[in-house]
């Protein structure tokens, strides 16, 4: 049995319901990457919450431990350090995400984002537990098509950026693709787009409280108050219209623990996701009666 020294890691593990990860190896990456991405979701509420929040991993790593999550940063980040005290040979890179399925392939300063990659036996294999609705298990780094559950990815190179890899996801997903650089990146190259993240009116973050999670079946995603599972079956989606609907659905479709969020901060972030919401349909409106 292989486990970090670390009790924080160790906690993170138990969060993870991996008892015994075992030496590094592709089975055990996998099980790993499988295990963050079904149980720690992807989500911004600490952005709509107006909380100041910083990238250092271990304060992520805290954060995940009470059972919250966090954004693709954070996420990687966290898990990123667990795999290295496992014996993991892991490497960042800056990554631009294109958000919208309309959205061409651009630069990777455009919506930065944290990607990983990890070398078991000399071969590089794609990690990224922080794109909510993403990959289940890492990918080999090299072209071609792959299929997860009901999404499929493709990997190829980058027509933006040389030496570089383009993802692109499946079109039902929450993003287009992304355009990753292949050198090796610092926390410190992620640092500066933190504020801009977390308080910019044009951040993804600032704009929508959104939360998602992967599966062997599929992916379920809320934005503000629209609740979406994509499965093999399909397609289908909801309105939670009560906060009662809202919050139940953090805990038991998301996993979320609420603990860190008192009675006053339940009922100014329900109201500000109603609000935005309505907003949202008034406009949906106008632009169905024009």
């Amino acid at each position: 049995m292989r486990r970090p020294h670390d009790r924080d890691l160790i906690t993170y593990l138990d969060r993870l319901e991996i008892r015994d990860p075992g030496e590094p190896s592709l089975d055990a990456l996998r099980a790993l990457h499988r295990a963050h991405v079904e149980r720690v979701p992807y989500e911004t509420l600490e952005v709509q919450l107006g909380r100041r929040t910083t990238l250092d991993p271990r304060e992520s790593i805290d954060r995940i431990l009470r059972g919250r999550g966090g954004y693709c940063v954070q996420l990687n980040s966290a898990f990123a350090t667990l795999l290295t005290a496992l014996g993991y040979e892991v490497s960042w890179h800056r990554a631009g995400v294109q958000a919208g399925r309309r959205a061409p392939a651009g630069d990777v300063s455009f919506a930065p984002h944290l990607a990983l990659t990890v070398t078991l036996d000399g071969l590089p294999w794609l990690v990224d537990i922080g794109l909510g609705d993403g990959l289940l298990e890492p990918l080999p780094l090299r072209a071609g098509s792959y299929r997860q559950g009901p999404f499929e990815f493709r990997l190829s190179a980058s027509d933006v950026q040389p030496g570089g890899w383009r993802f692109d996801h499946d079109p039902r997903g929450s993003i287009a693709g992304l355009d990753m650089e292949s050198e090796p990146a610092m926390a410190v190259d992620f640092v500066q787009w933190h504020p801009y993240l977390c308080t910019s009116p044009e951040s993804r973050l600032v704009r929508a409280a959104v939360v998602l999670r992967r599966d062997a079946g599929g992916a379920d995603a809320l934005v503000g108050c629209m609740l979406r599972r994509i499965s093999g079956e399909g397609v289908s989606e909801v309105e939670l219209a009560t906060r009662a609907e809202w919050y139940d659905a953090l805990s038991s479709v998301f996993g979320l623990h609420l603990g860190d969020v008192n009675t006053k901060d339940r009922a100014e972030l329900w109201a500000k996701v109603r609000g935005a919401h309505e907003a949202w349909q008034q406009r949906k409106a106008a632009v169905a009666v024009a």
